[in-house]
C-alpha cells in the first residue's frame, strides 16, 4: 500500500500535478494543475538586504530533515498571514510523513538557539533536479524566509534545475518569483527530472 502510494504521488507531481484539500480538516483532497505556475529561478534568487542584515544578527540555526513530521505538522495547523485555514489536511500530512521516510520528501527547520525550540521551516518534493516548494510556516520574525534562503543554497550546492512554489504570491515575489505557462514549466520540469542529483 505505502509502494502504491508513493509511486502514484511521484508519478503525479511528475505530470506537473499536486494535491489540496478545501481545509484542515477536509476529508478529500483534489488535484491541481494551474494554467500559470510560479517558480524561483535557481541562478536569480534575491535575498533582501533587510533579510540579510537580519541573519547576521539573529540566533538561530538550521538543519535539514531532523523534524519533517514536526515541520509539515506545523505548516499543517499555522495558517500563513493573510489566511484562516491551511491546504493540509490530514491525508496530506500522512502520505508526505510516508514520502519523507521513503527519501522523497524534505524538510528545512530553523531553531531558535537560546531555548532550542523550532521556529521556522518548510518542506517539499525532490525528484531528479527538481524540488517542488510545499509550504513553510513562522514562529519568530523571519524564520520561514531564512528558511527558504538555506533551502536554495543547497538545491543549488546540490546542482538542482527547477524549484516550483506552485502559485506566485507577493511574500515570494521579492525573493524573486516568477510566474511560466504549464507548457513553460513542463519543459522545465521534464529536464529537470532526468537530472541525476539528489537531495542529501
Amino acid at each position: 500500500m505505502k509502494i502504491d502510494i508513493i509511486s502514484h504521488y511521484l508519478d503525479t507531481y511528475a505530470m506537473g500535478v499536486f494535491p489540496m484539500a478545501d481545509a484542515r480538516d477536509a476529508d478529500e483532497i483534489y488535484w491541481v494543475q494551474p494554467e500559470m505556475r510560479g517558480i524561483i529561478p535557481l541562478d536569480k534568487f534575491n535575498v533582501p538586504r533587510s533579510l540579510k542584515n537580519f541573519m547576521k544578527t539573529c540566533d538561530y540555526y538550521v538543519t535539514i530533515n531532523e523534524a519533517f513530521e514536526e515541520v509539515i505538522h506545523a505548516c499543517a495547523e499555522i495558517p500563513r498571514h493573510h489566511e484562516t485555514n491551511t491546504w493540509i489536511n490530514g491525508e496530506i500530512e500522512s502520505v508526505f510523513i510516508t514520502l519523507h521516510h521513503a527519501g522523497h520528501a524534505h524538510s528545512i527547520e530553523i531553531w531558535d538557539r537560546k531555548n532550542g525550540e523550532l521556529v521556522g521551516g518548510l518542506y517539499g518534493l525532490a525528484q531528479g533536479g527538481c524540488f517542488n516548494g510545499e509550504s513553510m510556516f513562522s514562529r519568530a520574525q523571519n524564520t520561514s524566509k531564512i528558511a527558504l534562503v538555506h533551502l536554495v543554497e543547497h538545491l543549488n550546492t546540490k546542482g538542482f534545475s527547477l524549484l516550483d512554489t506552485q502559485f506566485i504570491n507577493d511574500h515570494l515575489k521579492q525573493f524573486g518569483c516568477i510566474e511560466i505557462s504549464h507548457d513553460d514549466y513542463m519543459r522545465m520540469l521534464h529536464a529537470a527530472l532526468k537530472q541525476d542529483v539528489i537531495f542529501l
